[in-house]
């Protein structure tokens, strides 16, 4: 049976035939902002083998956060690596420089459907076994605060750990000790992408912790009135 695939980025939509490929990036059938030079040229391509849909990280360095939309899934593609599009929307996220970029995936016959039950979880501070401190959830919501306000829009620009210190009203050591915080409790989790190996940080963990915290629902537009209360919390 033929299908469709059909992508979505910055309210623009781009249909991919049965049979067709996709590729997405610097210099492709997608052009996603051609003036990013950290942004691959050919970085995600979408592409049918026999029935099934799969993207595909054609990248040398970069990683994509998917998830399903509602943060019941989440996975990460880094490069070399593929994952079938079995729902029916699916949002990739992925950051190259300064700027996080994301668009949806949508699956005219997708091959999985989720139920969602009435009492599903959205934003809580839980995840998994380890529950955020006020204060640390404060912290997500400062560095996702743009994502979390554009959207929609595709383009986003993660703070710099001295733009969201300062937007909370804290020192900078402060921040960066609880950001240390945080980075570690997930990564213990099994969140992958906020170390860059055995006792060192990655060089971009505020951009990693912004993806899997907007995509899990962490975090929700709905929390961004807290950050008034910000100079209010100091917890840990």
């Amino acid at each position: 049976m033929a299908s469709t695939i059909s992508v979505e980025f910055c309210g623009e939509w781009y249909r991919v035939e049965d049979g067709q490929e996709l590729t997405i990036g610097r210099e492709a059938d997608l052009t996603i902002d051609e003036d990013n030079p950290f942004l691959h040229r050919r970085f995600l391509t979408i592409v049918q083998v026999e029935s099934m849909w799969w993207l595909v990280n054609i990248g040398a360095r970069l990683s994509a956060t998917i998830t399903d939309g509602t943060g019941s899934m989440q996975a990460w593609l880094a490069p070399g690596a593929r994952i079938p599009l079995v729902f029916d929307v699916t949002k990739v996220v992925f950051t190259a420089g300064p700027t996080t970029y994301d668009l949806s995936v949508h699956a005219e016959s997708p091959e999985f459907a989720r139920i969602a039950g009435p009492d599903d979880p959205a934003g809580e501070t839980t995840v998994g076994s380890v529950q955020l401190t006020p204060s640390q959830k404060l912290l997500i919501l400062a560095l996702a605060e743009p994502m979390l306000t554009r959207e929609g829009s595709g383009m986003s620009s993660v703070p710099t750990s001295a733009q969201a210190a300062k937007r909370l009203g804290w020192q900078l050591t402060k921040f960066n000790r609880k950001l240390d915080n945080v980075c570690d409790k997930l990564d213990r989790l099994g969140v992958r992408g906020l170390r860059g190996g055995p006792g060192k940080l990655a060089s971009n963990r505020r951009a990693r912790l912004v993806e899997h915290a907007v995509f899990s629902r962490l975090v929700t537009s709905e929390d961004l009135p807290l950050l008034d209360q910000a100079q209010d919390a100091d917890d840990d």
